[in-house]
């Protein structure tokens, strides 16, 4: 029977990704549904991070960009609290397009359906899709192709 604290986080599955990040000998394990995300990692100073889903993604502060980053050349402006952005669900690499040297999957300007794929994030040797939340036009993007972004960092702004 799984343990649940106040919050309602199950404490047995982050023992379990606790236990399975020493055994595998990994830096961070991410796992996330609709409505919890948890984020075990190694050497952080806070071990264990849980949050509903919902409410992270949008209200979470981005993690600094990398040096030479899209965003740091525009002056560091904080997109993630954007109406409009497109936060990313976990750690991992960017991928613009679907695979090197054919076009990205979106560029500013175009038009996306709610549900279009706007790029891939590596994470563990798996590419995951990230769809587009809404309808709109893209009208900032903020990373470029293999960036390494961190969770909740704005990706790009659809308007």
């Amino acid at each position: 029977m799984a343990t649940k604290t106040k919050t309602n986080v199950d404490t047995d599955l982050i023992s379990a990704l606790a236990d399975l990040l020493n055994e595998k000998d990994l830096s961070e394990i991410e796992y996330g549904t609709e409505t919890l995300q948890i984020r075990v990692a190694r050497g952080t100073g806070g071990a264990v991070v849980a949050a509903p889903a919902a409410a992270a993604a949008p209200a979470a502060a981005p993690a600094p960009a990398a040096a030479g980053a899209p965003a740091e050349a525009a002056g560091g402006d904080d997109y993630a609290g954007h109406p409009g952005a497109v936060v990313s669900p976990m750690v991992g690499v960017v991928y613009t397009s679907p695979e090197p040297g054919t076009p990205p999957f979106v560029k500013v300007g175009d038009t996306v359906s709610e549900g279009d794929t706007l790029m891939l994030i590596e994470a563990m040797k798996v590419f995951n899709p990230i769809k587009a939340p809404k309808a709109g036009r893209i009208a900032r993007i903020l990373i470029g192709n293999e960036d390494p972004v961190e969770y909740g960092e704005a990706l790009m702004i659809i308007e």
